[in-house]
């Protein structure tokens, strides 16, 4: 069975849809040539990260889904933002 992606990103903007989201889980898109990063937290509160580094977001873009989420996991780790 295959669950719809909670993010997308179109000619209109960036769609998301929390219901569908896991709380820790990291969902992303590619929007305006940035790197969108979105989860929800223990709380429900949703947090929004950009990453606007050109050879991420060229990374990211040509990646699999699987590589997609190490390549993230390096950035995040890299720049301490996991608290």
């Amino acid at each position: 069975m295959y669950l719809a992606y909670p993010v997308t990103a179109g000619p209109e903007g960036i769609k998301i849809q929390p219901d569908m989201m896991e709380v820790d889980k990291l969902y992303h898109c590619i929007f305006d040539e940035k790197v969108m990063l979105f989860y929800k937290d223990h709380n429900q509160l949703l947090n929004c990260y950009e990453i606007e580094e050109k050879e991420i977001v060229d990374e990211v873009k040509k990646s699999t889904m699987e590589d997609i989420e190490n390549i993230l996991q390096k950035y995040i780790d890299e720049k301490r933002l996991g608290g």
